[in-house]
């Protein structure tokens, strides 16, 4: 419901804008702010994007978590995308998710509100093999079974 909202919303804010800003600046300013604003944002998009990209390449090669470069990669996509669509309300919002602060309070209540579960099995190559994860039995006791392997290649035709 906020989506449809916000598809509402979002170009209404925009043509009032406009409207203001036009009145008070003339076209052809409004226009060339505009063009400004896109050309400064993917400048400002593309050094960002590259200083996420070095984070997370960093954070695969120490073997750290990457959910942090992740985010900030994923909301420096999304401002550019705010950036080169026209608008001042846009615009805004865009400049302000290039902010690096902005971006780490944004990942903080992301973190927040997520819960990560994990469940124990067997890893590839790890105890228990492509079978199954090896399950201790109650009092040491072993079960014993047989296992036949089934050949899956299909039979060829003999004439």
């Amino acid at each position: 419901m906020w989506l449809l909202f916000a598809f509402i919303a979002v170009p209404l804010i925009e043509i009032a804008l406009f409207i203001q800003v036009g009145g008070l600046i003339g076209l052809g300013w409004t226009l060339a702010i505009v063009l400004i604003t896109a050309v400064l944002g993917t400048w400002l998009v593309r050094s960002q994007g590259a200083l996420a990209l070095g984070q997370l390449r960093s954070s695969f090669n120490d073997l750290r978590d990457p959910t942090e470069p992740l985010v900030h990669g994923a909301l420096i996509l999304f401002a550019g995308a705010l950036l080169l669509t026209p608008g001042f309300f846009t615009d805004a919002v865009g400049f302000s998710l290039l902010v690096p602060q902005i971006r780490h309070t944004i990942y903080e209540q992301i973190r927040n509100r997520v819960r990560i579960h994990t469940a124990g099995g067997p890893q590839p190559g790890g105890p228990g093999g492509p079978r199954g994860p090896v399950r201790p039995t109650r009092g040491g006791d072993v079960i014993e079974g047989d296992y036949v392997e089934i050949d899956e290649t299909p039979p060829t035709e003999e004439r």
